[in-house]
């Protein structure tokens, strides 16, 4: 049923699986794979990845989200995000990132450089990178790109704004860059992704 699929698994048995189903693609490091009939996940919290992914293909990121927080688990993680990388929800106690993270949400249309994401937080620009890591799995630069994509497909869910005005709204410099960032992070175009997800 699985070969010449690609697929996933816990990255300790990947060789193992290998061995035993030459006929598959393992993608080693993914958290999880879809091949659209067929959707296969790394493990047990990787499993609550792969099942917000398909909520959220089905009923929306609003609904997805709602059930990540019910469940107090991260809304959203990539199936192509490493299985080492750690990306917890951001705490209280995770002080100046947290704060940081709670102020650009805020006012997502805003540039938010590197730079002044590292003065707002009192840190340097490497610190503030090793923070983000440590509490997110991601990069500043990766963090806010997800933010402004989730934001954006709020808007193209719940709002009748134009699409230059959620490109505005959500801090993309232009709407080549935003459909770029938008495929690739989602797999589908703005338009198709209203399309599908609308709300009345």
């Amino acid at each position: 049923m699985l070969d010449g699929h690609k697929v996933t698994t816990h990255w300790r048995y990947t060789d193992l699986l290998a061995t035993m189903y030459p006929g598959l693609t393992i993608q080693p490091n993914e958290l999880y794979v879809d091949q659209g009939t067929i959707v296969t996940a790394a493990g047990s919290a990787a499993g609550l990845d792969m099942m917000l992914h398909l909520v959220r293909n089905d009923h929306g990121s609003r609904v997805a989200n709602m059930v990540a927080q019910r469940m107090v688990i991260p809304p959203h993680r990539e199936g192509g995000q490493s299985q080492y990388a750690s990306r917890q929800l951001v705490s209280a106690s995770d002080g100046p990132i947290s704060n940081l993270m709670d102020w650009i949400r805020s006012d997502l249309q805003r540039p938010h450089t590197i730079k002044e994401m590292a003065s707002r937080a009192a840190l340097s620009t490497r610190t503030l990178h090793r923070s983000f890591m440590e509490s997110t799995g991601l990069t500043p630069y990766d963090w806010l790109l997800g933010e402004r994509i989730a934001y954006a497909k709020e808007l193209l869910e719940s709002s009748k704004l134009r699409l230059n005005e959620v490109v505005d709204r959500a801090g993309f410099g232009s709407e080549e860059s935003f459909r770029r960032h938008f495929r690739n992070l989602v797999g589908i175009s703005p338009s198709s992704y209203r399309k599908q997800f609308a709300r009345a």
